[in-house]
């Protein structure tokens, strides 16, 4: 069965949610097939670096996950 935007955006909020959730898991199974423009090539290299010049900088996402929640 193939579903259309129109379709979706029929579906409940926690249904669109839950076909959000499958069409990134499907995404995330196949990483090689995700091409990367030059722009984000180049903005991930310049934050490896800015991590590996200074790795305490950052926040372990338990962390940065408690702020968002906590406003």
């Amino acid at each position: 069965m193939k579903i259309t935007a129109t379709d979706a955006l029929e579906l409940s909020v926690p249904e669109r949610i839950q076909l959000v959730t499958e069409i990134w898991d499907s995404i995330a199974e196949c990483p090689e097939q995700i091409e990367l423009t030059d722009a984000t090539r180049q903005l991930l290299r310049k934050r490896l670096a800015a991590y590996r010049a200074n790795p305490g900088a950052g926040s372990p996402w338990e962390d940065v996950k408690r702020r968002i929640l906590n406003g």
